[in-house]
């Protein structure tokens, strides 16, 4: 080996130790439309590196994450990490609060440590109603191999991604919606992207691709289901197998066995289901619509195949039927109520102010956030919480904080429902560092919400029909509720939960029902912490994008060499490495 090599190869081995505990994975992802057909019916969707859906990004907890996305739709674009707490890196998050928008065939590189995580999640895109047309895929975060899990070793690990689906194409939906109209019923449920087995000649076309899960007898699997629809709530069942739940974005539960599941928008579970039954035929995969009227959305039903590898012939008959309580929605809420979080599990979990017993932590900040069926403001239909329908900002919040933009934004969101007219506002929560703040979900309207919040796993802390009340903190959970992003309120009913803000940045928490989103049911949680410092919170990265009252500061992109100047100095390092490889081999 010559002295050159001699040197490259200590080169790479110095800047191997410097990043050693800190390792990193690579993603490039060209976004673009494709034609496909997944309901029978040919349509533009969203695809990922010409997949629908998009591929399965694979982190261990503490890694680095580097994506380079390149824009080949022709609007702005933001991927938005569902789950992904984006520790010290609001930046990353992905919405149109925190991001200025990927112009069309620019590149963007989103660089974040997925920090203190583990578990199932997906990611989608959050602008313009593009999740509607597709864009999406799993995201799974494995623990390090020194922390125990609560469970044996599955023999695979499957991701599901479940959803309502319109053969409208989502600029049509976003039409619809402009124009003061309802969605009206989805034509069909996905399952990985992928319309319905012919169960029923009536109801599904022939011809139509169904999705396909290839198992061994006797094999237990990680199933990773997530919800990744518009707005339609969705249960869960294997014909003949049970569903023993083991986690729920990012926290390990108590585990118990299920029929069925209800899963609600923008929500994630994972199962170990062993394949113990016999392999006369091959076996139903049923997400079915909820809390809805059964007989008139019957066709709203996801089918795929469950085939076990010495399977002797086709699913055949009825699918497995789904709780039968559509007008009684006590099923669906004791059900939720019974996911417990199991508070002996080892592993990275919320760690609010140092301690597990969040039960006796006291809480700085209250908010009781009511939506309401949608309302006319200046013309316009719109969603509103406590009466205000949310504008997005031009210029990111905490950019505009960092450059001193003034009157991007107010911190006056009411704690309470306003007594007068709704508005349009860009309202939003001023936090407290190292707060506790309980936030009451009051769905005052007639249809399932799900509610997310970024940066955090917050803790469900109780749910139950009719107003919240100060008396309603008596029915609290204050030992396990599950830690999780996603949240479920049900019509004429409330769900209450916790929040440790410990994570400084600017914070959406929403609506997941992407048309009540897309109207204006959204706010930010603002986290400062009055010591900046680069601990608790980064500075505004290299490649930042500038728009709005900022958009001055914007150098064009030249195309040409957009991909190479967005790689960035982590994949510099990786290329220097591959070199090192190539010369030592030769």
């Amino acid at each position: 080996m010559d002295s050159f090599k001699i040197l490259l190869l200590l080169f790479f081995m110095s800047i191997s130790l410097c990043f050693a505990a800190d390792p990193y994975s690579f993603y490039n992802f060209e976004v673009s439309y494709i034609t496909a057909s997944p309901l029978g019916v040919p349509q533009q969707v969203i695809a990922i590196n010409g997949k629908f859906p998009g591929p399965t990004i694979n982190v261990t907890t503490n890694e680095n994450l580097v994506v380079n996305v390149r824009n080949k739709l022709d609007e702005g674009l933001l991927l938005h990490w569902n789950g992904i707490q984006q520790r010290r890196v609001s930046w990353q998050d992905g919405v149109l609060g925190t991001n200025c928008p990927i112009p069309p065939k620019w590149n963007w590189t989103y660089e974040f440590q997925v920090k203190d995580q583990i578990g199932s999640f997906f990611y989608f895109p959050s602008l313009h109603f593009q999740r509607a047309a597709g864009g999406f895929g799993s995201f799974i975060v494995n623990p390090r191999s020194v922390i125990p899990v609560p469970f044996s070793t599955p023999d695979g690990d499957i991701t599901i991604a479940i959803g309502d689906w319109y053969t409208r194409n989502h600029k049509a939906l976003r039409k619809a919606l402009d124009d003061g109209k309802h969605l009206g019923m989805p034509d069909g449920v996905l399952i990985n992207g992928k319309g319905p087995y012919r169960y029923n000649d009536t109801l599904v076309a022939d011809g139509i691709d169904f999705e396909t899960i290839t198992v061994h007898p006797g094999k237990t699997y990680r199933l990773r289901v997530s919800n990744v629809g518009i707005s339609t709530s969705l249960n869960f069942r294997i014909q003949g197998h049970n569903l023993v739940l083991a986690e729920s974005e990012g926290s390990y539960t108590v585990q118990q066995n299920y029929t069925s599941l209800d899963i609600h928008v923008g929500q994630s579970f994972s199962f170990l289901v062993t394949m113990d039954q016999n392999a006369s035929a091959d076996y139903y995969i049923v997400a079915s619509a909820r809390v809805v009227n059964q007989t008139i959305w019957r066709r709203v039903t996801g089918v795929g195949i469950l085939h076990y590898t010495n399977s002797k012939g086709k699913a055949k008959g009825h699918l497995p039927p789904g709780p039968q309580d559509e007008f009684d929605k006590t099923f669906s809420m004791n059900q939720a109520r019974s996911i417990r979080w199991n508070v002996s599990a080892s592993g990275a979990r919320p760690n609010p102010q140092g301690s597990f017993k969040y039960g006796s932590i006291n809480v700085t900040d209250v908010y009781v956030l009511r939506n309401m069926p949608p309302v006319m403001i200046n013309g316009k239909r719109k969603t509103t919480l406590n009466g205000i329908s949310f504008k997005n900002p031009s210029t990111p919040i905490r950019l505009a904080d960092k450059l001193k933009v003034k009157g991007v934004y107010k911190l006056d969101f009411p704690k309470r429902p306003l007594t007068g007219p709704p508005k349009v506002e860009t309202s939003i929560i001023n936090g407290t560092y190292r707060g506790f703040m309980e936030v009451v979900l009051q769905n005052n309207d007639t249809k399932m919400q799900s509610y997310h919040m970024s940066g955090y796993a917050f803790f469900v802390v109780g749910m139950d029909y009719g107003e919240w009340t100060e008396n309603s903190r008596g029915t609290y959970n204050k030992w396990d509720g599950i830690a999780r992003s996603t949240i479920q309120v049900y019509p004429g009913a409330w769900s209450a939960i916790l929040i440790s803000l410990d994570n400084p940045g600017a914070w959406n928490l929403r609506t997941e029902n992407l048309d009540s989103w897309y109207l204006g049911q959204e706010t930010y949680v603002r986290v400062v912490n009055p010591d900046e410092n680069n601990k608790t919170e980064f500075g505004h990265p290299d490649n930042v994008l500038y728009c709005g009252a900022l958009q001055k500061l914007q150098k064009p992109q030249k195309i040409s060499s957009a991909a190479s100047r967005s790689i960035g100095f982590t994949n510099l390092l990786m290329v220097v490495m591959a070199l090192v490889m190539m010369m030592l081999q030769h």
